[in-house]
């Protein structure tokens, strides 16, 4: 391997970003047919599910939100790439679709306003195509813009996510593998430290302030909430989470992750890459079911002086919802079936 092998993949799928700055069907159409191959895996969140190469990509996911807000645009604040300790080469991309919502989409109802989603997108490359995606759209994140979230509130801030404070995301080239590395194994061995707790003792045997900074953020996804510093994040969502599945990461042969880093960035994807059973307290207002489930979460991290200042993570809620038996679509039906629900009444970008 290059130095400039992720510098390469990261210009390989700058056209598809262009194209969705400004998105247009052909536009779109013709920059995934050129990044990703025939047969490339597409697992994407709930309720799409997994496909098969570009033109099922933009026909089951892109034209439905592009007919649902017509000046769609894509902002990318996060594009990084590196090798995973299994060997593949990926380029992880987390940003913001903008766009006036004036249709329903997923039955959710249009606000006739500028409308954001989160993205955490991860494309696994081979000879110059994308083979794998693996993408998480923060569906919830619409739904509560639209007043139509339909299950429990959100314990942690909900808001635009930002980008990095450093406006430093868009990672140039060439790949400096020390200081990847460097970031990866910082974020690993934090990890370790965090499966420690609950069951090697109390929140002191994670040693969070060695690894995360005092002015952290933890960026979690719409459902979950943002938390502010350690206590932030270990209030609105590591205390409910561990007594809800206190026995996350007990299951490592039963899920895979894949870490990589680039500068000061690191990042992890896997399909899925959690699995815990749901009890004590429950989860999410569930109330405790036993049921183990599987989870998916693509996250970023970014160091400063040493330390976790910044970590932008989506979880696949919506499916965690479907595998406790809660189809969040019907219920957002049947909470907003009383609403009128149609097209917005004006051509976007007109009085």
């Amino acid at each position: 391997m290059t130095t400039d092998t992720h510098t390469r993949n990261k210009s390989l799928i700058a056209p598809m970003r262009e194209a969705m700055r400004d998105f247009s069907e052909e536009g779109v159409r013709t920059a995934l047919e050129g990044l990703i191959a025939p047969d490339a895996v597409v697992h994407m969140c709930h309720p799409f599910g997994d496909l098969a190469g570009p033109k099922a990509l933009y026909d089951s996911c892109y034209a439905p939100l592009f007919d649902s807000m017509p000046d769609l645009e894509r902002r990318d604040w996060i594009v990084m790439g590196g090798r995973t300790e299994h060997g593949g080469d990926w380029i992880g991309c987390g940003g913001h679709y903008y766009g006036t919502f004036v249709k329903p989409w997923l039955d959710i109802p249009p606000t006739g306003h500028l409308t954001h989603m989160r993205f955490h997108e991860f494309y696994r490359f081979e000879e110059g195509r994308v083979v794998e995606i693996q993408t998480i759209w923060d569906i919830p994140e619409v739904m509560m813009q639209a007043k139509a979230w339909p299950l429990a509130p959100s314990l942690g801030l909900e808001f635009c996510i930002p980008g990095p404070a450093t406006m430093d995301g868009v990672v140039p080239g060439p790949w400096d593998e020390e200081k990847s590395q460097a970031s990866c194994r910082h974020i690993v061995e934090m990890l370790d430290h965090m499966t420690k707790h609950p069951g090697q003792g109390g929140p002191e045997v994670m040693e969070m302030p060695r690894f995360w900074h005092e002015r952290m953020n933890w960026y979690g996804p719409a459902g979950i909430g943002t938390g502010r510093g350690i206590a932030g994040f270990r209030n609105w969502h590591q205390i409910p989470f561990l007594s809800g599945m206190p026995d996350r990461g007990q299951y490592l042969d039963e899920i895979n992750y894949h870490f990589f880093g680039d500068g000061d960035y690191a990042a992890v994807t896997g399909w899925p890459n959690m699995m815990q059973t749901v009890t004590d307290d429950g989860w999410l207002g569930i109330a405790p079911s036993g049921k183990k489930i599987a989870m998916r979460s693509l996250d970023f991290w970014r160091l400063e002086d040493g330390k976790i200042r910044e970590n932008w993570v989506t979880v696949d809620l919506l499916d965690a919802y479907r595998q406790l038996g809660v189809n969040v679509f019907a219920r957002l039906r049947e909470f907003n079936k009383a609403r009128v629900v149609g097209e917005i009444p004006f051509p976007v970008g007109e009085a």
